[in-house]
This record gives C-alpha cells, structure tokens and sequence, in this order.
C-alpha cells in the first residue's frame, strides 16, 4: 500500500512514522511536510489545502490512500475532491468537517443526537455577547465560531477580557459561541469512523496553556500523555455510546456521513461527562503521545475505515507502557512566534533510549540545517514503564535540545503522577438525554 500523508506539522510526523511501521504498507509520501518528515520519506511542496494540487499529486504517485491531516485542507474540501477522483481517502467531507470548522454547526448536531455539552449561546454583536456573558456568569468561556489553530478560546474571570476577546471576532466579521464554564478534568479521546462504524483509540490528555500551573494564554497545545490510570473504568465505552456513534449517527441521517477521525474534546464535570469541542482530525499533541502507543498497524486501520469496513477490524492492541509528549515551542509564542532559528542538540535526543522527536514547525534554511518555521517546533515523546520514567525520557530529551528563546512546559502530567487529578463524583452520570448544549 502506498499512502500520502497531507500537512506539515507533529501529528503528520507521527502518522508517517506509525504508517513506515506497518508491515503492509511498503511506501509513505508526505505534502508539504516538514524537515523532519523530509528525513524519513519523499516530501512534495504542494499547497495543502488545494483540492486541485493535493488530488494531482495523489494521482501522479498512485496512492493508494491519502491521510488528511490538518483542519484546514478539510474545510477547503480536499477530501472531496479526492472521493470524486475515486481515491481512497482518510478524512471527512467539507460539510462533514463543519464539526470542528463552526462551533454551532456542533452544537446543534450534538444537541439533535442527544450528546451532553455544555449550555451555549451565539452572539454576534457586542449587546448579544454581553447578555449572553452575564447569563453565565464568570468563569468565562469565548469561542470563535470558526477554526483558530486551537488559539480561539479564552477562558478568564476578567469579563471586560472576554468582552474583548468577542469584539475582536466580531471586528473581522465573526462570531462567537459563549458557553457555560464546565469543571473537571479534561480528556481527550479519538474516535475512527467509516461513516456508520466507530472505534475508539485510548484516551489521552492535553495541556493547553502556555505556561506551567495552566497559566497564561491558550495555545494549541504544550503536551499529552496516554494513558490516564485516573479515568473511570468504562470511560472509553460511555463516550461512544453517548457522543462518538450518536453523532457519525446523526451525521448519516443528515446525508453527510464522517469518514475519518472525530476527536472528542470531553470534561468529567460534577453533573456528568460534557464534550467541550469536537476536531474532525488527529488532535495535536496528543497524537503523538497516543500513535506512540498503538500497536495495531494504521496503514489498514486507516484504509479500512476509508472504505467502509471498520466493523471488520479487530480489537486494537496496545503497547502497555505509558507515552508523554513534552512540545517545545519558539520564542513569543503564542501570539508571534519567532522563526529561523537553529535547532541544536536532535541527534543527541533521539539517541536516548525510549525517546522519539517529532517535527511540527521545523524547515530546512539554505545551509541544510534545521531551523524553527513555527510556533510549536518540537514534540519529544517518552516511552516508559510508567508516568515517572515516560516523563524522566521526554524531559531528558527536551534537555538535549537547544533552541534560542524556546520554552515548554515542566509540568507535563505532573499531576497525575502525584495523583493529584480527580474526577468529580457524579461524572459518570446516568444514560439520557442529558443535553444542555442547543443554542439559545
């Protein structure tokens, strides 16, 4: 099987590096890639969100299947054109990828399929924001309506912040969804579908902030790790009874079947399990802590919901040790960041032993050396026994690295290692539907 991965970041480093460990497929192209894709399998510099390139280029390889990775190439229809081609591909349709592309557009198909999420309103003007902020009070929760790289969000006490926040979508003529602050930990879980069947990898969860203790601005994330010894037993099963196979279900009836991966973006709050966001793609970082873990080969696994034959795959299997993703990120980062430095010190992390580095925003300067090209450059992924050497194997690589004005995160999974992280009692809340996402 030869396989085109499409995009330039960590997720589609990690897709790549999985796709090259499975026995059947016995070629991996990558558009555009990155530095560190480049290293590993044949890159083409094509514009990822072209329907027109993206589908030429599949052509001219004779690709067996094309994994879409970013949300970008999504929402402009890549694998659209490609279906239309007759190609195999992994990732839904345009209007399918509407699930993460607006924000209402999910909350009304969780609320017609029954999925609990958190009470919503849409504003579209500074009076209806307003109204809508003091209906829920503090903390505030301010989502862009469309995709923002994972940077749209603001959670804050400070009203005149969120207010802000609002004012400055609706200055470049969006909008915005103003939620109510759900409570809990976080979790994030992805979903394969083939359009009527799902199967669920294993959970993982993310960091969002900027800065250790969750301070500072969102990002699009600082680190992962998977597994969560934290979770209820039967987490996995109750998400995709109650959110993954009621929503690819609703999806069908509505004439635009999902085909490829739902990311579920859940709290385990005090009233009950909430989906906080749905991605249509492999979120990033936690693809690189999860795909570390997978033992199952994905080139099927992918091909197999691509075509419509999920429900014949068999259960996934797992690498029992524990994977943390530490993401190092360039300097003024998130707003700005600063780009063309050289990185230092890779080979030296990839020679420790349980420790792979991923590229995200990572390009070649005219030297040939590796240089910054983005906000988050770097994820450097352990593997260990448990939390604490999967965590002493992704700092210990993250040591080896040396980029000007680079900063992470030291307190990836910290908290649950000291088993500081609990789950409200009432988070498993009863079958039902328990839904308070409509929007008013």
């Amino acid at each position: 099987m030869k396989v085109l991965v499409v995009g330039p970041g960590g997720r589609e480093h990690a897709l790549v590096r999985s796709l090259l460990a499975d026995p059947y497929v016995r070629e991996v192209h990558a558009a555009p890639g990155n530095a560190g894709i480049a290293q590993i399998v044949p890159v083409h510099p094509v514009n990822a969100s072209s329907p027109e390139e993206v589908t030429a280029l599949a052509r001219s390889l004779d690709s067996d299947l094309v994994v879409i990775g970013p949300e970008a190439p999504l929402a402009a229809g890549v694998a659209d054109a490609l279906r239309e081609a007759g190609i195999p591909v992994f990732g839904p349709s345009k209007a399918a990828a509407q699930l993460e592309a607006s924000k209402a557009f999910a909350k009304q198909v969780m609320a017609a399929a029954g999925v609990p999420t958190a009470m919503a309103r849409m504003a579209s003007n500074p009076e209806e924001a307003a109204d809508a902020l003091d209906t829920f009070g503090a903390p505030y929760v301010v989502k862009d309506d469309g995709l923002a790289a994972g940077k749209g969000v603001v959670v804050t006490s400070d009203c005149d912040e969120a207010l802000a926040h609002a004012r400055a979508c609706f200055d470049v003529g969006g909008t915005v969804v103003i939620e109510e602050f759900l409570d809990g930990p976080e979790v994030s879980l992805f979903v394969l579908s083939d359009g009527r069947n799902v199967v669920p990898l294993t959970p993982a969860q993310d960091f969002k902030r900027i800065f250790d203790g969750d301070g500072g601005p969102n990002t699009g994330g600082m680190g992962a790790y998977s597994p969560l010894a934290w979770v209820p037993a039967d987490l996995v099963e109750d998400v995709v009874r109650r959110v993954a196979q009621p929503t690819i279900d609703e999806m069908a009836a509505r004439g635009t079947p999902f085909v490829g991966v739902l990311y579920c973006g859940l709290a385990l709050t005090s009233r009950g399990m909430r989906v906080i966001e749905f991605n249509a793609r492999f979120g990033d970082p936690e693809t690189q802590a999860v795909l570390a873990r997978l033992k199952t080969p994905l080139g099927g696994l992918l091909m197999a919901a691509a075509k419509g034959e999920l429900d014949a795959m068999e259960q996934l299997k797992w690498d029992p040790r524990t994977a943390v993703a530490v993401v190092v990120a360039a300097a003024n980062y998130p707003d700005t960041p600063r780009t063309g430095d050289r990185i230092r010190g890779l080979k030296k992390a990839e020679r420790l032993d349980g420790v792979h580095v991923l590229h995200a925003g990572t390009a070649l300067n005219d030297d040939g050396k590796v240089v910054s090209a983005g906000g988050r450059v770097l994820a450097v992924v352990g593997l260990g026994t448990d939390l604490e050497a999967a965590r002493a194997l992704a700092y210990a690589g993250v040591q080896e690295i040396r980029l000007d004005g680079s900063q992470h995160r030291s307190d990836i999974a910290l908290k649950a290692l000291r088993g500081e992280v609990t789950v409200p009692a009432g988070s498993q809340s009863p079958a039902g539907r328990d839904v308070e996402g409509e929007l008013a």
